[in-house]
């Protein structure tokens, strides 16, 4: 007779992970965002309920200078009531990819327009409410050109080396983030890719 092991015994009667939508209702239509709650059958076959956010999506991008200095920005939050340092980013308009919106941001946001861009990753940084994706770029080979700023967006621009920008998330001034995994992704591209030298310790 076959024996089975405590991990057999203990294998639940499901393998699969996934809740399967039953019904979804949109609960509110947003500019930015909608709201739906939906009723989902769990991996057991028992209902829950699930309230999530749909999200058109983001890119990020780290424009990095020939002297390793990278240009981030300073903009006031409303929900926290703070001002962060961030990097340039924005959401994905109807019908643009995510490489058309991070040069769009970059424009925008610093004035700056670049040669060469790569992206580095994608990440969702609200997995618990939102299906958020966030694209991540890095760009090089820089021009400064006119800021074009939306009419209710206020930033300061914020040039810093790209070390100390890792040296401001490890020590707890660099509190977004998005910022955070953006940086961290675009420095490990970086190692690994160096398009130039830059100087991180």
């Amino acid at each position: 007779m076959m024996k089975h092991t405590d991990s057999e015994n203990s294998k639940p009667k499901f393998d699969s992970l996934k809740e399967s939508p039953k019904s979804s209702t949109r609960v509110y239509d947003g500019k930015l965002l909608q709201v739906y709650v939906d009723d989902v059958i769990l991996p057991d076959g028992s209902t829950s309920t699930r309230d999530w956010i749909k999200h058109p999506g983001a890119s990020s991008i780290i424009p990095v200078f020939k002297d390793g200095t990278i240009m981030l920005i300073k903009q006031y939050r409303y929900p926290p009531r703070k001002t962060f340092i961030e990097v340039p980013a924005g959401k994905i308009d109807s019908g643009e990819s995510p490489l058309k919106t991070a040069k769009r941001e970059l424009t925008e946001e610093t004035g700056i327009t670049c040669e060469n861009i790569e992206k580095t990753g994608s990440f969702f940084p609200a997995i618990g409410y939102a299906d958020e994706e966030i694209h991540v770029y890095v760009a090089w080979g820089l021009s400064q050109s006119d800021q074009n700023e939306d009419d209710d967006e206020f930033v300061h621009k914020h040039r810093i080396p790209f070390s100390e920008a890792l040296e401001l998330i490890y020590s707890g001034d660099i509190q977004d983030g998005k910022t955070i995994c953006s940086i961290i992704q675009a420095h490990q591209w970086w190692l690994k890719n160096e398009p130039f030298p830059v100087q991180f310790t």
